[in-house]
Parts: C-alpha cells; structure tokens; sequence
C-alpha cells in the first residue's frame, strides 16, 4: 500500500498518519525524516543536503527527490509507505511518479484531510503559555479558570507570534496556495480522496479504512 497524505495544519494529518501506519504496518516517511537520515549517513545527498540547510536555504528538488529515490529504494518500503511532507508541489509530484515508475511500482492513492479554513485558525490560534510553569491553554479547548492567568501559579500568560490569528491565517493561506495545484494534479489522476477532518478522529480513521479496504 503506497500512500501520500495531505493536509492543511491542524488538519490532524500527524494524528491519521500514526493510526495509518500502525494498522497498515508500513514505514511513515517524512520529509525531515529523510533528510536527517542521509545527514546522519553522509551520504553524497545528504551532504549536499545539509550544505543548504546550514545556510538556511531550500534544498533544491534534484537533491530532495534524490534522496526521496533513496529512501523508497529501501526493503522497509517495498511493500507500502506512507509518504507525509512530499510532493509539495506539482513538479515533485511528476518526479515521485517518475521515481516510482523506475522502481516497478505506482501510488494507490493520496489522502487529503480536508477541514474548512475557519475551523483551522480556531484550532491553531489562541493558545496561551505560562512563562513560569509552561502550562498551555487554548481560549476555546483549554481556557484557564481566569482569562490570562494560570491555574496553577497566577502567572501572567502570553501568546507566541506563532499562536495569534493574524500569523496562523497567513501559514494557511500560504498552505492552500501552494497544495491548490497539487491537489487538482491527484484529482486528475484519479488517486484523490478527500476526507472530511471535521469528524472525532475516530470517525476520519474510519474513513481512511474505507479507502483503503480496495488496496
């Protein structure tokens, strides 16, 4: 069972990718998995790898879909992967299938965690930390007794940059315009499955095992 899961952060993508792999019993690859693996292994495109990392730059798709070849090539990944963090866009999309093409085999199907955008920054958004014990809270899930303080210090609580709706409606904007194109590029080809993430996730596994009965 060869799959790539898609969604938006906060989508609970991490959450469907543990259940996935855990009942499947096939490797979870990620992007930074990879990546750190070659590093570690000094291979040729693991060097050449963390040569733009260092310099805080984007490793060029030649060298991330080489190293994507690499990992699949592997005996864990034989017989099935799941692939989270690659293709990112519509080139690397046309590369994994070139890549797979050369190793006999094709995807069985990409899974996309679909959850409305408000939902999301509701979802991202308000959480709160204290700076002396480091306890979050979430002004929706997880709200303290009193707004602001913490419940186990009085501490005044504050707000990461990454946490406020302003920045977290930004990354996801970002995110659908970049996975806009991808997702059409599976749509086309006939692999898309979208799955409603609004569900208890339970209900969006369920879902997942309905798609994946047919492989």
């Amino acid at each position: 069972m060869k799959l790539v899961l898609m969604g938006l952060p906060g989508a609970g993508k991490g959450t469907q990718a543990e259940k996935i792999v855990e009942k499947y019993n096939i490797p979870h690859i990620s992007t930074g998995d990879m990546f750190r693996a070659a590093m570690k292994m000094n291979t040729d495109l693991g060097v050449e790898a963390k040569s733009y990392i260092d310099k805080g730059n984007l490793v060029p798709d030649e060298v991330t879909n080489g190293i994507v070849r690499e990992r699949l090539a592997e005996n864990d990944a034989k017989n099935g992967f799941l692939l989270d963090g690659f293709p990112r866009t519509v080139e690397q999309a046309k590369a994994l299938e070139q890549i797979l093409s050369d190793l006999g085999t094709e995807l069985d199907a990409v899974i996309n965690i679909n959850v409305d955008k408000d939902i999301l920054v509701k979802r991202l958004a308000g959480r709160w930390i204290c700076p002396t014990c480091g306890k979050t809270y979430h002004e929706i899930y997880n709200p303290p007794k009193t707004q602001g303080i913490c419940d186990e210090d009085g501490s005044e609580l504050y707000q990461r940059e990454d946490d406020k709706k302003e920045t977290v409606e930004n990354r996801l904007n970002v995110n659908l315009k970049q996975t806009e194109p991808l997702l059409n590029f599976y749509k086309e080809t006939g692999k898309l499955h979208n799955i409603n993430g609004e569900q208890e996730i339970d209900d969006v596994f369920c879902d997942v095992e309905k798609i994946l009965a047919s492989f």
